[in-house]
């Protein structure tokens, strides 16, 4: 595991498999720049969700939320509006927006989620675990009471179960 740094003090190159990883919310999320590296303007992480895979209804309230695809498929709802996503798309989910998406039934999603301002790295921390090994797991329970506790913590209201389909 390599370690995200912390500083603002020069540019810094992170490796494919470099990064802080979490497991959270049975995906893979690796931190590649946080909070602390960017005066807290931006958050940049590397997502790899299972296929089938959807959060709950949620919104946040202090970030805008982008999502760019690297590979796999996903359905995005946002405010009631489906958007389809593959590779090289790119989703932008504007603050304040009711959103959630479902990947696709035959293979993982890979993408790079941006949120501005930063932040969003410290709700994966907490809501999540320190991911030693890099294979998806099946996705365990999630405590809807805990992880809406802790969504509030960090600036994002859960408002629903995730979507069985989209």
């Amino acid at each position: 595991m390599t370690e995200t740094p912390a500083s603002t003090a020069g540019g810094y190159v992170l490796k494919a498999e470099e990064g802080n990883p979490f497991w959270f919310l049975g995906s893979l999320v690796t931190v590649k720049v946080e909070g602390a590296s960017t005066r807290h303007h931006l958050t940049v992480l590397d997502f790899v969700n299972p296929p089938g895979f959807a959060p709950p209804v949620h919104r946040h309230l202090v970030e805008d939320e982008v999502f760019y695809v690297i590979s796999g498929q996903a359905r995005f709802e946002c405010d009631g509006k489906v958007l389809d996503a593959g590779p090289g798309d790119f989703v932008f989910l504007p603050v304040g927006s009711a959103h959630t998406f479902r990947v696709a039934a035959d293979q993982p999603l890979h993408t790079l989620q941006i949120t501005v301002p930063a932040g969003f790295e410290e709700f994966t921390a907490e809501a999540g675990t320190p991911a030693q090994e890099r294979v998806l797991p099946e996705p365990g329970p999630v405590d809807p009471v805990a992880l809406a506790a802790a969504a509030a913590r960090h600036n994002i209201e859960i408002i629903g179960p995730p979507p069985r389909t989209l």
